[in-house]
């Protein structure tokens, strides 16, 4: 299974450092989140580590590789990326789309074959997007559109996917039905899942493993039921909360401290605080 890791990785926009003199190794095969404030560097990490972004120093290794010294299609090979909110073109339909998934593997050499074919049928199937696979990506709904981008990610094939926040802009239902189907991914078929979450809490769920990027660097790193906790919220975000166990999945559940309808607060000993 490929391995991806940073070694004294700096990046940074104009005069601007955002990530600096960074180690990082991401678990295979386990489903990491970043977390962190809104211009920490989650997504300028997620887009260096996709070869999106040259770094000022440093490198992204690629099983042992600098993945600057990789081509595109080598690297398309083993990773592919969901970037923010993508825009497909107009009369696209979900077919067309899916298929893009396959252009590493094409040549003048070597041009559709069933093996292509069999890999977007699969990818389309996983993402339960079969039935319309002939229907226009504009004319999706958020939940689908998502699923028709996931499933492109998918056709490439590869073991490792990085998604920038893939949730963005979906209604809650439509996030757990993404989330899940990225954790169905992971655990069915082993892939190295890494994206960028804002929902603290759904994070936590999801996560083998977290990651809090904060001032330029990792504030916390580990299993959510290790870092999560009042102190890390408090430093990363600058929010004060109570950290508690979800009853459903046992997994940390940030409950934020701010104005709303007064009621009556419940005692420590009513709630489950997590350690």
């Amino acid at each position: 299974m490929p391995s991806l890791k940073t070694k004294r990785l700096t990046l940074g926009y104009g005069e601007t450092t955002v990530i600096n003199n960074l180690d990082l190794s991401i678990p295979e095969g386990r489903i990491t989140v970043l977390i962190g404030s809104n211009g920490s560097g989650k997504s300028t990490l997620l887009r260096s580590l996709a070869r999106l972004l040259k770094p000022r120093e440093g490198t992204v290794l690629l099983n042992g590789k600098n993945i600057a010294s990789l081509s595109t299609k080598e690297v398309a090979k083993q990773m592919a990326i969901l970037p923010q909110t993508p825009v497909a073109p107009e009369g696209l339909t979900v077919l067309q789309l899916v298929k893009q998934g396959r252009y590493p593997y094409q040549s003048w050499l070597k041009q559709w074959s069933e093996e292509d074919e069999q890999a977007v049928q699969k990818a389309l199937a996983a993402t339960n997007l079969t039935d319309l696979a002939e229907r226009q990506v504009d004319s999706l709904s958020g939940g689908q559109r998502q699923r028709a981008w996931i499933a492109m990610s998918l056709a490439q094939d590869t073991d490792i996917l990085l998604l920038d926040e893939p949730t963005t802009y979906l209604d809650l239902a439509h996030q757990i039905e993404i989330l899940d189907l990225l954790y169905d991914l992971n655990r069915s078929e082993g892939r190295t899942i890494v994206m960028v979450l804002h929902d603290l809490n759904l994070a936590c769920r999801y996560a083998d493993y977290m990651i809090a990027v904060y001032r330029q660097g990792i504030f916390a790193q580990g299993e959510p039921e290790q870092i999560m906790s009042p102190g890390l919220v408090e430093k990363v975000f600058g929010l004060s909360c109570q950290v508690i166990t979800d009853p459903l999945y046992g997994t940390p559940l940030c409950v934020p401290y701010g104005k709303g309808k007064k009621q009556r607060r419940r005692g420590h000993n009513e709630i489950t605080a997590h350690a």
